[in-house]
């Protein structure tokens, strides 16, 4: 009886033993899952949500999150949008704590100059964001890393020629 009892214990502790490791397990695979989450893969992840954002130039902007790439995210703020660069992005609020997989191959793709160029090609007016002001215009060209802003008389072709480098750009904001 003594003998049953003491392989019991002994047996009760190597459980205990063996759930306490898969428990540490599980917490270091955890950290380190997380430690391989972007702020990419949580925009995408918060799609539809309703968020805030501040750049590093001050501005914030409000809105649902209507689309995210791993350079850019979309927010419809009051009937307008705004497209605004990860790389100008200080804080968010109301990200969830969720995340999604790792984009694709055309995802990764989606640039800011992709972004970019389909509002040249609709011809849309812009209101863009930078550290040195606010310009208005059409977007023109879109280079590799920057792009041409037909500022001031845009419905007749004339106005300035602004080039405006994507590095600049805090929000690029269009009805």
């Amino acid at each position: 009886m003594r003998w049953e009892a003491l392989f019991a214990d002994m047996e009760a502790q190597l459980d205990a033993a063996r759930t306490a490791d898969l428990a540490a397990e599980v917490v270091e695979l955890t950290r380190a899952e997380r430690a391989t989450v972007s702020v990419a893969d949580r925009f995408r992840a918060a799609r539809g949500a309703t968020l805030t954002v501040r750049t590093d130039g001050g501005e914030q902007v409000s809105g649902m999150l209507r689309d995210a790439s791993a350079q850019w995210i979309l927010l419809d703020t009051q009937g307008r949008s705004s497209l605004v660069p990860l790389a100008a992005v200080t804080a968010i609020r109301g990200l969830t704590r969720h995340s999604a997989g790792g984009c694709g191959v055309v995802e990764r793709r989606l640039t800011l100059g992709h972004a970019l160029r389909a509002l040249a090609r609709d011809r849309v007016i812009v209101q863009i964001v930078t550290h040195g002001g606010d310009l208005t215009g059409r977007v023109e060209r879109v280079g590799a890393d920057h792009l041409d802003l037909a500022a001031g008389h845009v419905e007749s072709r004339g106005g300035e020629l602004w080039a405006v480098p994507f590095a600049a750009i805090r929000v690029v904001r269009s009805s």
